[in-house]
């Protein structure tokens, strides 16, 4: 009897029976088409098939919150959303540090092993970073420090400090513009 059922008279008997099978006849339909989806944005197999999981997994909660008027452009939407979050999550995961863009050229270990002359280079380079964030507003030393030294993200700034995310975004890319400029002044 499910197999018959158009896609929104699936999700409506789902709300009233919250019969997990309903989903699970949705997941047959739609698998290949979501995993698609996420390949397009992914480019990773192991991902997308991880991402289709969690997509249909969010489905029992998702079905019974929202209207839903035709499930595969909704669908197509909800995934889409979905890889863009992992897509950023991961980009947080890749952005390389100001410090170890600043501290880059410093080499921790020479031939015989001693770390002295690296130690004290890098704590001066620590003093001179540190010296030059202090030249910049508060606005965007605050947000340098809390994206890039404590890995939050923007929204997390915004609701820690009370900027939008337009300034937090702005911010943080004239911050760094700054410091990159007065590094290469001193």
């Amino acid at each position: 009897m499910i197999k018959q059922l158009s896609d929104i008279e699936l999700i409506s008997l789902y709300k009233k029976s919250k019969d997990p099978h309903i989903v699970g006849e949705l997941y047959t339909r739609y698998t290949s088409f979501v995993f698609s989806i996420c390949m397009k944005y992914l480019k990773n197999q192991t991902k997308s098939e991880d991402a289709v999981m969690q997509i249909f997994e969010s489905m029992f909660q998702s079905l019974l919150i929202h209207t839903i008027e035709t499930f595969k452009p909704w669908l197509y939407t909800v995934t889409k959303h979905y890889c863009f979050q992992i897509l950023r999550s991961h980009a947080h995961t890749k952005e390389i540090s100001i410090e170890h863009e600043y501290f880059s050229e410093i080499r921790m270990e020479n031939d015989d092993g001693n770390h002295l002359q690296e130690k004290i280079a890098l704590e001066e380079k620590m003093l001179l970073f540190e010296q030059q964030l202090e030249g910049l507003s508060k606005e965007q030393r605050l947000c340098i420090e809390l994206f890039y030294v404590k890995k939050k993200c923007y929204k997390e700034i915004s609701n820690e400090t009370g900027f939008n995310l337009n300034q937090v975004k702005s911010y943080i890319q004239n911050g760094k513009r700054n410091l990159q400029i007065r590094v290469i002044q001193t």
